[in-house]
């Protein structure tokens, strides 16, 4: 079985005395509309020289136009899916997720390169995530978001 490794973030924000988490909608204008309605975090592989943390970072840029400091490690997520695309392989995927901080930039202003990942960015309240993400895994890293915020309030203002 192959095995991938990937990184992605919560990139969290305070404005108007509330948290925000930046989310994407993936897919492309054109596609076929089963995965419209899709809200995920930003992630992606981890390259060659990389660290989990500077992926994750980087796909928060890439996929956001956010620019985002390290706060912490929230956790993995491990599962397996089926490459339909390649001849039905099975792969082993761990996701490692990092809590972050908004620093600069607007969200949804990425490449036009992106827009093939990427239909749109946008801004989603923190405690609305965990029942509005669509997979299992970053709904509970959105939990711990949670849980991290409540306990580190006087750290994070």
């Amino acid at each position: 079985m192959l095995r991938e490794f990937s990184s992605g973030a919560l990139v969290l924000r305070h404005r108007q005395k509330q948290w925000w988490v930046a989310v994407i909608e993936p897919g492309r204008e054109g596609e076929p509309d089963d995965r419209k309605d899709v809200v995920a975090l930003p992630k992606g592989n981890v390259d060659a020289g990389e660290t989990p943390a500077e992926t994750a970072l980087r796909e928060v840029c890439e996929e956001t136009g956010l620019n985002a400091t390290l706060v912490t490690k929230l956790g993995d997520i491990k599962y397996v899916y089926t490459r339909k695309w390649a001849g039905n392989e099975k792969v082993f995927k761990i996701v490692s997720f990092f809590l972050t901080r908004y620093q600069s930039g607007r969200i949804n202003d990425i490449t036009e390169a992106m827009r093939h990942e990427v239909r749109r960015a946008y801004w989603m309240l923190l405690f609305e995530a965990p029942g509005k993400l669509s997979y299992n895994g970053e709904r509970k890293m959105a939990e711990k978001a949670l849980e991290y915020v409540k306990a580190h309030a006087d750290e994070l203002a």
